[in-house]
């Protein structure tokens, strides 16, 4: 029978999906199951990966019983997931604590900023590519060690969420490279665990797994996996990688002069480079097809319309009416600036910075303050890519996806903002397209992780800049900057207020 279809496992944060995917992109059959997250106290995020795993049980026998023989026609298999959520099994692959911390879990603080005090993090940035966050990997397991010392002893490998679907899977314990560059533990020059970085944080270099590509494949479907997926045994699946880098190969953006804006709640700009941006705001991944995705994350980016929709209107009115009101007003919103700091900043010289509207006067029209608010957002997000480009990177053209790529009004304000054309992708869903890619290239439907972008990846719009914004833009972007420097000033006052 011939094996037409590619299966995609995607475990996120609020829930695990599986796709049927055919070797020409189209989607055969979808499912999801939800699962919970456990919050202990401010400030922590915890999973069961067990849950992933009957999630993803079901979602896979949910998407097989829609096909007819839909276990022998799958070619291959490819999970992806949410990053740095921090599983650890034993010698018998049994979980040594039943709930992990997740990506956004910030127990860590205190060892994150005890581990700078006392540490040089520009030379370390040069080893592992990025500056230290509450995220990675490594602070987790050093929180681990110091406050659960037998569950630390306990461990002999880390995981990550989809590394834990594919060892349920397939036995094998192994974790891909651009995960692992996002884990403050590698060496990204040499491709290997670092035992200088290991060493400082105290960690067991044997706890780190072995070290893939993406597309490699890992196993096979084991009889139990099996039995309970409903997959055939023997299937083979690939190693897979984090829902992030696997979202910008399903978007096409893979090389350098490439970059992505991503807004949801918040507003993750990438742009692909041959070489980490060595910033103390910019973090680092390697991408799948090779390069490095540098990138920012700015809080609010759909949630400063959210914020807006709230404030100004009580959400009595709808997206779709604060865009028309946005839309109504000229370009720069008759001078009123915007700067979009509603919750701080992850990454920034002073991470306690405030938004504030500058220029506000009684002729200003609820139209102007979102107008203002969007453009704000573009602004910010223009501020970070200037950073990643004054190493001598480019930016040739972008890739627009989440829910901020629904809204036209705000394509066009971001392309003349950033001054580059902005495309849409044609299937939303890139993430699950991304990692059906790398399966169809393990079971050899594709020859190269680029020839399956050239075969899938298609777009339905391209937004030019408008040169007569652009300049007007280019302006204000400028004024932008000198406001959040000199605002700089006030924000730890304000703390003392």
């Amino acid at each position: 029978m011939k094996k037409d279809l590619l299966l995609a496992i995607d475990v996120g944060t609020g829930s695990v999906r599986a796709a049927l995917i055919t070797a020409t992109g189209e989607t055969a059959a979808f499912s999801a199951r939800e699962h919970d997250q456990i919050v202990p106290q401010f400030g922590w995020a915890e999973q069961r990966p067990e849950s992933w795993w009957e999630g993803a049980a079901a979602s896979i026998r949910a998407v097989l019983a829609t096909m007819e023989h839909g276990p022998h026609r799958v070619a291959g298999v490819a999970t992806c997931g949410q990053m740095h959520g921090t599983v650890l099994i034993d010698d018998d692959g049994i979980l040594v604590r039943d709930r992990v911390p997740l990506w956004n879990d910030k127990r860590t603080r205190e060892i994150v900023e005890d581990f700078q005090r006392n540490h040089d993090i520009t030379a370390i940035q040069k080893i592992v590519g990025n500056p230290p966050t509450v995220a990675f990997a490594a602070f987790k397991l050093m929180w681990i060690k110091h406050h659960e010392p037998k569950t630390y002893a306990a461990a002999r490998t880390l995981l990550m969420p989809k590394d834990y679907i594919n060892f349920r899977l397939t036995g094998a314990r192994a974790i891909d490279i651009s995960e692992a560059s996002c884990n403050y533990l590698l060496d990204i020059g040499k491709r290997t665990w670092s035992e200088e970085i290991v060493n400082l944080a105290g960690l067991d270099l044997k706890m780190l797994p072995p070290l893939k590509n993406a597309s490699d494949v890992l196993g096979r479907v084991m009889k139990e996996a099996a039995r309970e997926t409903g997959l055939l045994e023997g299937t083979p699946v690939v190693v897979g990688a984090g829902d992030y880098p696997v979202t910008l190969l399903g978007s096409g953006v893979t090389q350098p002069g490439m970059g992505s804006d991503v807004t949801g709640t918040s507003t993750l700009i990438t742009l692909m480079v041959e070489q980490p941006v060595l910033d103390p705001t910019i973090t680092n991944v390697q991408g799948v097809a090779g390069g490095w995705g540098a990138f920012t994350i700015l809080d609010a980016g759909g949630d400063a319309m959210r914020w807006a929709r709230r404030a100004f209107h009580d959400n009595q009115y709808s997206y779709e009416r604060i865009v028309e009101l946005a839309g109504s007003v000229a370009a720069g919103a008759d001078r009123l600036i915007f700067l979009p700091y509603l919750n701080g900043e992850r990454l920034a010289k002073q991470t306690n910075s405030r938004a504030q509207f500058v220029g506000l006067t009684s002729g200003h029209t609820g139209g102007h303050l979102h107008r203002a608010v969007m453009e704000g957002v573009a602004f910010a997000s223009r501020r970070n890519i200037e950073i990643m480009k004054s190493r001598g990177n480019k930016l040739d053209r972008l890739v627009a996806s989440g829910g901020g790529a629904k809204t036209r009004l705000w394509l066009e304000i971001k392309a003349s903002v950033y001054g580059c054309p902005i495309l849409t992708p044609a299937d939303p869903e890139c993430g699950v397209l991304g990692c059906a890619m790398l399966a169809g290239v393990g079971a050899g439907i594709f020859f190269n992780i680029d020839d399956a972008v050239r075969r899938l990846v298609r777009y339905d719009a391209e937004i030019q800049p408008d040169p007569s914004l652009s300049e007007r833009y280019e302006k204000m972007a400028t004024f932008f900057d000198r406001v959040y420097s000199q605002s700089e000033n006030y924000w730890n006052e304000l703390e003392k207020l």
